[in-house]
């Protein structure tokens, strides 16, 4: 890797900077090649190893969650900043969580700890589209009217396209029996009545916006992009294969003019997996036994988390859980959003934090004692926090000043804290850090240069966090 300014790239060696200049003076001092060798060994295991990670799991808290009554509580600001939760030795030295976390404290040795994020608004819609994208271009304004700038694409996009390109040796056959290389398991984002702009793929095209699963506690898994219809049954597929091959020749004029033929191989994709039984087994959680979906907990977000390990297993590269598609808490959508301007307390004490803390470090175990933790990038992030005064309705308002973040495998050093917030969680002391510095670091893990997001017709943003490593 080299490092120009504060970007992260890699060079063939794949050497970290410290790496490079090490070997740099092992020419000088007449070091041997068994030294250069120790330096990328050592290079490896501190973690600093683009490509570290080979799928991404982010959990998506939306609505907001508080930092003081989550991860970075303040036992000793006056109660009205505070609140009612006392505090919990973490596993780090010093770090202390909110007492209705002890599993995710217990953990606290394979966790990074990001203590300094801020937002540019504290719009949901704004913030969300900066969270999922880097950048709030496409987003919309408090009076509804679209920003200006086009969208980008969301993370998982990006992710999913730029590894789309190491596959294009496969055969046209073995690609449409891949799953779809990215995942959303959860309804679509919205604000209101106001759908949420960052959760597809933008100027990548629409082959690149994400498949989506749905599970609901009764019915189970669904899989709206793939649905038959009732009359439809299997023994019929080969005609509606002929239909989607009528539908694309009467298409073929418009497909010709995006010069992509990208949405034909999404289609193409969706059928196969409508077909392949292995790929409806994996959206199966019947097929887990029963005591493992107890443990992630039989809420609509820990299924969605036990999902989403299934997903990563069957070789997905990223999957993105909502925890709500609503930002607020009394809407009848997920589990209910993280947005608390009154009942903050009771909520997070009766749901939102028990279950989070359950599923959450479930999902972490599980993947640790299936080896794949290593491998995987695991992070949890809402698009702002809250307030840290208490209003007059025992809840908090909207905070992008400063908030939290959790992170956990895939090339990222456990143990940690990253950034110091003030006495009352309401700005950074030290280590300012922007959703787009969360999204270059998730690119950097998964091997992704500036080059690569170049080339895909996107200008890099934010700064990779060194010091997650």
């Amino acid at each position: 890797m080299l490092l120009v300014g504060r970007q992260t790239q890699r060079t063939c060696q794949t050497l970290a900077r410290r790496a490079f200049l090490q070997v740099g003076a092992s020419s000088v001092l007449g070091l041997s090649l068994a030294d250069l060798l120790a330096v990328r060994a050592a290079d490896r295991t501190s973690g600093h190893n683009p490509g570290s990670a080979k799928a991404v799991i982010l959990l998506w808290l939306w609505g907001g969650p508080s930092q003081l009554d989550t991860f970075d509580p303040k036992p000793h600001a006056p109660l009205e900043y505070r609140g009612p939760f006392a505090t919990i030795p973490t596993k780090i030295p010093g770090v202390r969580f909110c007492e209705l976390f002890p599993q995710l404290a217990g953990l606290s040795h394979h966790l990074a700890v990001i203590r300094t994020l801020t937002s540019q608004s504290n719009d949901h819609g704004i913030a969300g589209t900066i969270g999922l994208t880097g950048s709030a271009a496409g987003g919309t304004g408090l009076d509804g009217k679209p920003l200006q700038g086009l969208a980008r694409p969301a993370l998982g996009s990006v992710v999913a396209k730029a590894l789309s390109r190491s596959r294009e040796r496969a055969t046209a056959v073995a690609r449409q029996h891949e799953l779809h290389p990215f995942f959303v398991v959860g309804g679509k984002l919205h604000q209101g009545k106001k759908t949420i702009i960052g959760e597809g793929g933008g100027p990548l095209g629409a082959a690149f916006d994400p498949f989506r699963l749905e599970y609901d506690p009764v019915t189970g898994t669904k899989v709206p992009a793939l649905q038959l219809p009732p009359e439809l049954t299997p023994d019929r597929l080969t005609d509606r294969q002929q239909l989607l091959q009528a539908l694309s020749h009467a298409e073929r004029r418009t497909d010709e003019l995006t010069a992509t033929g990208a949405l034909h191989d999404y289609r193409a994709r969706a059928l196969a997996m409508l077909t392949n039984p292995a790929a409806a087994t994996l959206f199966d959680l019947s097929k887990e036994p029963a005591a493992v979906a107890d443990r992630y907990g039989r809420t609509r977000f820990g299924q969605s988390c036990l999902l989403a390990r299934r997903l990563v297993e069957g070789g997905v590269p990223f999957v993105q859980v909502n925890w709500s598609d609503h930002v607020e808490a009394e809407e009848d959508s997920g589990d209910g959003g993280w947005d608390h301007h009154y009942r903050n307390f009771q909520i997070m004490q009766d749901r939102h934090a028990m279950w989070l803390d359950q599923s959450m470090a479930t999902l972490l175990g599980d993947l640790r004692e299936r080896g794949l933790l290593g491998s995987t990038l695991v992070v949890a992030v809402g698009e702002f926090g809250r307030e840290p005064k208490v209003n007059d309705k025992a809840g908090r308002e909207h905070w992008p000043g400063c908030y939290s973040a959790l992170l956990a495998g895939g090339g990222v050093a456990g143990g940690r804290v990253v950034g110091t917030s003030d006495a009352k969680a309401a700005k950074p002391v030290d280590t300012p850090l922007s959703p787009a510095d969360l999204n270059a670091t998730v690119q950097h893990l998964v091997g992704l240069t500036a080059e690569q997001i170049t080339s895909l017709g996107l200008t890099p943003v934010g700064r990779v966090i060194e010091e997650l490593f």
